[in-house]
């Protein structure tokens, strides 16, 4: 069996990682902080934008690829892949900028939460009740 649907979101948000990662080392060399944060608020904010996206995007992803495995329609693995994908970014921006904006984190947050939702929520019935979603 080939995956096409998750390996797309599995690359794009490979990519967003990597300028969360960047912008944390870009930090670090600025500030000479090598290890932690140092009481650094802008970098506290880095590094929470980085880990939090390293919470809530492999368990997505690992969920999504169970729902293609398991033959779910396209259009459910599309809609929680650009749920997943707007709310990290919208996270990542709205949490390092400057000041904080509050509104678009809870936006954020809100479209992680749902995706990561219908996912486990799919991949509990689908096997349960043999529901191609």
């Amino acid at each position: 069996m080939i995956f096409y649907i998750t390996p797309i979101y599995a690359g794009v948000l490979a990519l967003l990682f990597l300028w969360l990662s960047y912008k944390v080392v870009a930090a670090r060399h600025e500030t000479k902080i090598s290890l932690g944060h140092d009481d650094d608020r802008m970098m506290l904010k880095r590094m929470r934008a980085h880990a939090n996206f390293a919470e809530y995007v492999p368990l997505t992803l690992l969920l999504m690829l169970m729902m293609e495995m398991m033959a779910a329609f396209a259009f459910v693995l599309h809609g929680i892949g650009l749920l997943l994908l707007a709310g990290r970014g919208l996270h990542a921006f709205a949490l390092t900028s400057k000041p904080q904006n509050l509104r678009l984190r809870a936006l954020g947050m809100m479209c992680t939460f749902t995706a990561l939702g219908i996912a486990a929520a799919s991949c509990i019935l689908m096997p349960f009740f043999e529901l191609e979603l």
